[in-house]
């Protein structure tokens, strides 16, 4: 993972706060169960996660293949965010 960032031209600390958000926002979607303004929260903090990932893959120039993983995570994110929103109301 490490050479990945590296690939990516990322800092180690951005490879850090990466990390970091992800497990919060993992965390979060279990919690999403009792609350779903905490499945807003994280949902919505994974769609942006994925969407920049997308974008970095983009500038890099990967294949599509390579991208899709963070196209379709994004876009499960943004169902999953708009579904907690409809909860929430």
């Amino acid at each position: 993972m490490k050479l990945e960032f590296v690939r990516f031209k990322l800092s180690d600390t951005q490879r850090k706060i990466t990390g970091v958000l992800q497990i919060i926002a993992g965390v979060a979607l279990l919690l999403s169960f009792i609350s779903p303004l905490v499945g807003i929260i994280a949902t919505g903090g994974l769609t942006i996660q994925m969407f920049l990932g997308f974008m970095v893959r983009l500038k890099i120039k990967d294949s599509i293949i390579l991208s899709l993983p963070s196209f379709v995570f994004m876009i499960l994110n943004g169902y999953l965010f708009v579904h907690f929103l409809a909860i929430y109301s």
